[in-house]
């Protein structure tokens, strides 16, 4: 099932999500019907806050050709869509600078410096613990998501100029999705 996204401006997008007990049936539902979701919407990474829900839950579906030959190769035992339960960053090193985008910010992209390569401890839907490292485009995804989960957008690490650029569409968007920022 498709669900509605969350937009700039609804509060729920600054909340923290909270640890889920154990994974059942309702949270894999909602894992899948977010999987749903982010396919309908072009994107490649959803977490619970942007479709209105505040557990800790993220899906993220990297498509075949959005990274490069060696990430793909070092990324390739990590099968998609990847649905992650009580994700958190265990590690991260060096850094990859580029445009980002999200789906709660329609039209708006920005230049992010996040962690090149990072190691992830999840639950899977199975309730089986797991550890994941990943690189490049993954990495960034994983993080960008991780982020949504601990109520930090990525707008938080655009530079103040180009944040600047982007006020007035920011404050619009902001303003018809109920005015949180």
């Amino acid at each position: 099932m498709v669900l509605r996204v969350c937009k700039y401006g609804e509060a729920v997008l600054r909340k923290k999500a909270a640890p889920v007990p154990v994974v059942d049936g309702r949270l894999r539902k909602l894992a899948d019907d977010m999987v749903d979701t982010m396919h309908e919407a072009g994107g490649v990474g959803l977490a619970a806050e942007q479709v209105g829900r505040q557990e800790s839950v993220c899906v993220i579906d990297i498509p075949d050709g959005c990274e490069t030959q060696e990430d793909a190769m070092f990324n390739a035992p990590i099968q998609m869509p990847l649905k992650l339960f009580n994700p958190e960053i265990l590690m991260s090193e060096g850094s990859q600078r580029d445009r980002e985008g999200c789906l709660s910010f329609p039209k708006i992209g920005g230049t992010i410096v996040r962690a090149a390569q990072v190691t992830c401890r999840y639950t899977d839907e199975n309730n089986l613990p797991q550890i994941i490292t990943a690189r490049g485009f993954l990495a960034r995804a994983i993080q960008h998501e991780l982020d949504h989960l601990n109520g930090i957008l990525y707008i938080d690490h655009m530079s103040a100029v180009e944040r600047l650029e982007y006020a007035n569409k920011l404050k619009r968007l902001a303003k018809d999705n109920g005015g949180v920022r």
